[in-house]
């Protein structure tokens, strides 16, 4: 088996004239096909984002699957806080972030695959919503394409230290 790596120039390119399908990332310079969504990982990626746009943020825009650009690779995060306006972003994708979210119902590990991507950007706090587990594992302090810290939540509240003032309940999360 051959494996050809992309650029993300690459990937663009062959995606705007389609022929990459749609539902897919960049990782490490390959392509990966997302999987569906289940309704629970909706329903919890809609909760996550109105908590956040309930939440005053000046400065920063909140946003859903959209891409981060890293060396490499493009991934999308389900939710994403980034430091900036709208305009921004209009000519460039951002290349950082200060919190990305991941809601995890099956494949953790490939939503953890990323975190090389993300400390490599230096995206400054990632939580993943670790739904059959009804936990949140949480990445602080990257560098050298690793995280310094790491901790699992299982009950209480989440505070983030890269926005400041937003905290989750966990168990108000995962009510339905």
């Amino acid at each position: 088996m051959t494996i050809w790596p992309l650029s993300i120039a690459a990937y663009r390119a062959l995606g705007e004239a389609g022929l990459i399908p749609k539902n897919t990332e960049l990782l490490y310079g390959l392509v990966y096909q997302k999987t569906p969504k289940s309704p629970v990982h909706s329903a919890l990626v809609g909760r996550l984002l109105k908590l956040l746009q309930e939440f005053s943020l000046p400065g920063y825009l909140v946003r859903s699957e959209q891409p981060i650009t890293c060396d490499d690779s493009e991934p999308e995060p389900d939710v994403a806080v980034i430091r900036g306006v709208e305009r921004d972003f209009w000519h460039q994708h951002p290349h950082t972030a200060e919190l990305v979210i991941e809601v995890c119902v099956t494949g953790h590990d490939y939503d953890r695959s990323k975190l090389r991507a993300f400390a490599g950007a230096a995206v400054r706090e990632v939580w993943f919503v670790l739904v059959p587990e009804q936990q949140v594992e949480v990445y602080r302090r990257p560098g050298n394409g690793q995280y310094a810290e790491q901790k699992t939540y299982g009950a209480g509240r989440v505070v983030c230290q890269a926005v400041p003032g937003f905290e989750l309940d966990i168990q108000a999360l995962f009510e339905n």
